[in-house]
């Protein structure tokens, strides 16, 4: 523990208490910013080790299949705190979360497959989960699973998307002179986070939290409605960092302004590049940014160009 080792080697320099804890916020800024690379620093040694073509999105594209399959873990104290949620809006975010991902890749949500592992929590909580579970499939159905015993709770969930009639997207798929489009508003699910750990309940930000609701009609009116390949992504951890993600992973730079809410997380909506020329065909979207070539930066905010993914300080998916 590095940290406290060397806090414990300069204490004799301490002074007071109020010049202790800015030594410590120091400390743990640092410690959170390397934790914040953990998941793409994993995600970029899979990647080599397996050498897989489906790699690189969130849903795998299985197109000799006509499928595409996503699969997301959803873990207590990791992603969400029992105290705060009923046994529904575990379920109902446990599924959303991966149908998210499905809908970010332009599919149709088709079938679900839930691996439950639980302590003894009695047969209601195991009914309203299960409800919940139903209710942010959006017409996916559940055919299968396993369930097991366990401390705490454990969901993984591998949902499959149908891609009959849609154009798949890819992160890497944006080019220059391409708009960059998204639905809905940032922000009100990090609030609703926030509201939690402040002891507050039953807010309308914490229902956004809790219960967050997708855009379906979006990802199909683009998916069905274009012809040339595009970019899309969810916000799941913020608008940010999907801007950042498509940027890097197409090799072009975003350019926007500062939106607000956007370095929040778990909003769930929804964001794409797409040519300009098919805006005509598209309802209901907010127009946020441009593609332009890489000029070493992959965004620019309001004119600060973000170089790296570590400067956007952004949401880690190993501590709550």
């Amino acid at each position: 523990m590095w940290v406290f080792s060397d806090i414990n080697n300069n204490i004799s320099n301490i002074i007071n208490c109020k010049a202790l804890l800015l030594l410590i916020f120091q400390y743990l800024n640092i410690y959170i910013k390397l934790i914040l690379m953990k998941e793409h620093d994993f995600i970029e040694i899979i990647k080599k080790q397996t050498n897989s073509p489906y790699l690189g999105d969130d849903c795998a594209y299985l197109k000799e299949f006509n499928l595409v399959v996503t699969q997301d873990n959803f873990v207590e104290d990791v992603h969400f705190k029992r105290e705060w949620a009923t046994a529904y809006q575990i379920g109902y975010k446990a599924a959303v979360v991966n149908i998210s991902d499905i809908l970010a890749s332009g599919a149709k949500p088709q079938f679900l497959s839930v691996g439950l592992s639980i302590p003894n929590l009695g047969n209601d909580f195991i009914s309203d989960f299960y409800k919940g579970l139903e209710a942010g499939s959006y017409g996916a159905k559940i055919i299968g699973g396993d369930i097991t015993a366990a401390d705490k709770i454990f969901i993984s969930i591998t949902a499959i998307g149908s891609t009959k009639g849609r154009r798949i997207s890819s992160r890497s798929f944006a080019k220059p002179d391409f708009v960059v489009i998204s639905s809905g508003d940032f922000g009100e699910s990090s609030l609703g986070l926030q509201e939690l750990f402040n002891g507050k309940r039953g807010t309308k930000a914490i229902k956004t939290h809790l219960e967050p609701i997708l855009d379906e009609n979006f990802s199909k009116n683009i998916s069905t409605k274009i012809d040339t390949n595009y970019a899309m992504m969810d916000t799941s951890d913020g608008l940010a960092d999907a801007l950042f993600q498509i940027a890097k992973s197409s090799n072009v730079k975003i350019v926007t302004d500062y939106i607000e809410g956007m370095f929040g997380a778990e909003d769930y909506r929804l964001v794409a590049a797409i040519p300009k020329e098919f805006l005509n065909n598209i309802e209901n979207y907010n127009l946020i940014g441009k593609v332009k070539p890489f000029d070493g930066a992959y965004l620019e905010i309001s004119g600060k160009k973000i170089f790296n993914y570590d400067e956007l300080n952004l949401y880690d998916h190993f501590s709550l």
